[in-house]
């Protein structure tokens, strides 16, 4: 079964309680965000308008991540097609980073939040982080203990802004509420969707 992801963008309020959520629960080091906020501004006065978009991995149907590592770190799913991180595998080359549209891709740096070393918490949260290695959301496929995707985003979400499930599921709520991809010409086939603000 393929999985497929929703974001209402009229519920979102930008809070970011899917960004910590995100961070707390998968235990992600410095400069690592696999769920994000990104706020901008369209258009000019007195038709500029404030946008907010949660940013998090598009799971692409080709995604051009896979098709540039060179020692196969990063790949498909064959039960989902869930795109995953094999950090063990990974050299930290940058190149998946270079390739992703969406800058979904995080490179891990050495050391933590404090100068004088890891603290107690991170050297646990951090044992499945490997410094100079890449990272990136895989829709929280290890907090099921089976391999089965559980976004903790969803959950913290308020506003419950955020659907997810299965992927014709979710591409039929996008497209009964007109929404869309982001991106959409740069290729990639997401498998996120967004619902535009009405």
């Amino acid at each position: 079964m393929a999985y497929g992801f929703v974001i209402d963008l009229e519920k979102c309020v930008g809070c970011h309680g899917c960004s910590v959520a995100c961070k707390g629960s998968n235990g992600t080091p410095p400069g690592v965000t696999r769920s994000k906020v990104v706020r901008s501004s369209e258009g000019s006065y007195p038709d500029a308008k404030r946008v907010i978009r949660p940013m998090l991995c598009m799971m692409c149907e080709n995604p051009p991540c896979v098709a540039v590592c060179p020692v196969e770190a990063t790949y498909a799913r064959e039960e989902d097609g869930i795109v995953v991180m094999d950090k063990e595998k990974c050299i930290g080359c940058k190149l998946c980073m270079d390739a992703c549209p969406y800058e979904a891709r995080y490179y891990i740096e050495e050391g933590g939040y404090f100068e004088d070393g890891l603290n107690e918490y991170e050297e646990l949260a951090y044992a499945d982080m490997p410094a100079k290695a890449v990272d990136k959301c895989d829709f929280c496929i290890q907090h099921s203990g089976g391999g089965t995707p559980d976004p903790v985003c969803v959950k913290a979400c308020m506003a419950e802004a955020r659907h997810f499930g299965e992927l014709e599921d979710m591409r039929r709520m996008a497209q009964e509420r007109g929404g869309d991809v982001y991106l959409k010409d740069a290729g990639t086939g997401p498998r996120v969707f967004y619902l535009p603000v009405v």
